[in-house]
């Protein structure tokens, strides 16, 4: 679809969820923002979708190309605030997605490392000093410093539940929170390898497989197998997009509450641009092709 479609396309569905989100004015007292709540989270998302990544650039580019679409859009500090103070309404969104496109009983979870700064940094870097932590990641063999992102998605590719911990925690520890109040499939790697995790996520009738160890016996049936191991390049292909197309595992703020509301916008880009692709019948998580299609 063409650029200014798409704009137009996030603005509706943004403006259909705030209304049904918020019945009643956010702001108790002051003047309010001359830039509509759902403008901000529209120009949010869409420039996630682009690959700006910061509160300036998103600012930037829309005054530079969007201008006569958002004539109230003021100054950036003013933008830059009205962003943050929006975190609530946006997880509230990103939960009302997950609630009615969603609901799914199929699911699949990873880990992936969000870095604070660099390896050579991190002893003398001061941000996140109380939180972060040193972490290893497996797929690259090396140690960083920062966080872990925990993942759960459904079978079609849509984000369902995302959390982040320090780099140190165990992938096996967070996932009964990613699941709370889910019953189904859960499709994993040797991440989440526990014969105790798997008895525990049976008794909330969860479903929890993962490869086996080469040194374990595995009396499951090589389709069976197959299937799992090929059911699982949807996520990789998810936070393969989150790293690549949002820049997640890239810090540019200074305290978690700023950090949360980075990471809520580029899952509520994500899921968004999911839902657009469903509505021009396009394959759900192929965004590269979203704009210009």
């Amino acid at each position: 679809m063409p650029q200014d479609e798409f704009i137009i396309k996030t603005y509706l569905m943004v403006d259909a969820l705030y209304n049904q989100l918020v019945q009643k004015p956010l702001r108790q007292g002051g003047f309010a923002p001359k830039l509509s709540d759902c403008e901000l989270i529209c120009m949010e998302i869409v420039g996630e979708f682009l690959g700006m990544d910061t509160d300036k650039k998103i600012w930037q580019y829309f005054k530079q190309h969007w201008q006569n679409w958002v004539p109230n859009l003021g100054s950036y500090p003013n933008f830059a605030k009205q962003c943050a103070n929006l975190y609530w309404v946006k997880q509230q969104m990103h939960q009302k997605i997950t609630a009615n496109w969603c609901e799914q009983t199929e699911y699949y979870a990873d880990a992936f490392p969000i870095a604070v700064c660099k390896f050579a940094r991190a002893k003398r870097h001061q941000n996140f000093r109380a939180y972060a932590t040193f972490g290893y990641y497996a797929s690259k063999k090396e140690t960083y410093y920062g966080f872990k992102g925990h993942l759960l998605i459904t079978r079609s590719g849509m984000i369902k539940a995302f959390t982040f911990t320090a780099a140190n925690v165990d992938e096996r520890q967070v996932l009964p929170e990613l699941l709370e109040g889910k019953t189904g499939f859960v499709g994993a790697d040797k991440g989440y390898l526990s014969s105790e995790l798997k008895d525990e996520m049976k008794q909330s009738h969860i479903n929890l497989q993962t490869p086996y160890r080469s040194n374990m016996k595995d009396d499951r049936s090589p389709q069976f197998l197959k299937w799992l191991k090929n059911s699982r390049r949807i996520i990789e292909t998810v936070i393969g997009q989150l790293t690549e197309r949002f820049n997640m595992e890239i810090v540019r703020t200074k305290n978690l509450f700023h950090q949360s509301n980075r990471f809520i916008r580029k899952i509520l880009s994500h899921n968004f641009c999911c839902l657009l692709n469903q509505q021009i019948q396009h394959p759900i998580t192929q965004f590269a092709g979203l704009i210009g299609c």
